[in-house]
């Protein structure tokens, strides 16, 4: 049995509705047993769940603790960057998902992992369409959502999804080895709507089954 565990939800972002994201997404393989889902209840916990080594983890979660009561107060300090740089390095998985891409330094070495990071989003929620990149679904799907613009070392990763929308077109999930583990980054999704709509839903579990390795997936 694979594990994942999953710290989900901050200041911005219902865990309520993250957790029944992933786990509607994760839905078929926790019910075959081939997968567990642990669900940390906030930073400290994921922190000391990397000692147990699990096979993933996610992370939906930005750095900012309080961000309009103490806008400068963030959790990941340099020691806890290199202790999941670290765990990655030497065989981890580890999905950065919308949040777990944004307030993080640029130039520390949890970004550098990541290849990528958030920029900004748009004041206003608008119908964003996502397209995949490689072939790994067969159509376009949207919703209204938070549209973010991220940077990325597109040159340096395996771009598999893109959004566009009346603000723009940004890259929407990358992904890339790193050391012994492996790395994935996907920015939707901020509503219900798009959290539980069911392409989304599989992409989310497509990208969690590629960093257990709990299936192979063409990219050609």
């Amino acid at each position: 049995m694979k594990i994942i565990a999953a710290l989900v939800g901050d200041y911005y972002h219902k865990e309520e509705l993250a957790r029944a994201s992933l786990q509607g997404a994760l839905a078929e393989p926790i019910a075959s047993g081939a997968l567990q889902l642990l669900l940390v209840s906030d930073t400290e916990h994921l922190i000391s769940v990397l000692d147990d080594k699990p096979d993933a983890v996610i992370l939906f979660a930005e750095n900012r603790v309080a961000p309009e009561a103490q806008p400068d107060l963030h959790w990941m300090t340099p020691d806890i960057e290199a202790r999941i740089v670290q765990y990655v390095d030497e065989g981890g998985g580890w999905l950065a998902w919308h949040s777990g891409l944004a307030s993080y330094p640029a130039d520390g070495s949890y970004t550098g992992m990541l290849r990528g990071y958030f920029l900004s989003h748009p004041e206003q929620h608008k119908r964003v369409t996502y397209l995949a990149a490689n072939g790994q679904l067969d159509k376009a799907f949207e919703f209204v959502d938070e549209h973010y613009f991220v940077h990325c070392e597109e040159e340096n990763t395996e771009v598999f999804l893109r959004s566009s929308s009346v603000d723009g077109s940004s890259i929407a999930g990358w992904r890339h080895p790193y050391g012994a583990g492996k790395i994935s980054c996907l920015t939707p999704a901020h509503r219900e709507e798009g959290l539980l709509h069911p392409d989304f839903l599989r992409l989310l579990k497509a990208e969690a089954e590629w960093l257990v390795e709990l299936q192979q997936i063409d990219h050609a």
